[in-house]
């Protein structure tokens, strides 16, 4: 079983920062997990989900042009957690934010879970 937890949000004023982790994680002991890319999504009220900022396997980033040069994607690879750093927050931030991991996990050689897998979402709320 892939686990996929988001935590991190909040509210917080316009101007201010918030920090989301994600951290990914397969039930079956000694199994390997190789995510390929590492993303955020987030969703305002009446509105489609929308990609926010994502790593790839190479390093290789992409945000959404709303927020570049204020939102950071970070990664840490030992344990298989993600981040989201936002700063200069505005209240069109204001949504449920979603970390989506595409991955592979192999188990003994063969191949089991793979595809994208969601987190549960939490809720950013920026106040003006």
């Amino acid at each position: 079983q892939v686990n996929v937890v988001a935590s991190g949000g909040g509210l917080v004023q316009a101007g201010g920062s918030l920090r989301l982790s994600c951290a990914v994680s397969e039930s079956i002991l000694r199994s390997m997990l190789n995510i390929n890319v590492k993303a955020w999504y987030r969703q305002a009220t009446g509105s489609e989900r929308e990609l926010v900022a994502a790593v790839d396997a190479h390093g290789r980033t992409e945000y959404a042009d709303s927020v570049k040069g204020r939102f950071t994607i970070s990664e840490n690879n030992a344990d298989n957690t993600f981040f989201l750093e936002m700063n200069s927050l505005k209240p069109a931030a204001t949504a449920v934010y979603y970390c989506k991991a595409n991955l592979i996990t192999t188990f003994q050689g063969t191949r089991g879970y793979t595809g994208d897998y969601w987190g549960q979402g939490t809720q950013v709320t920026v106040s003006s």
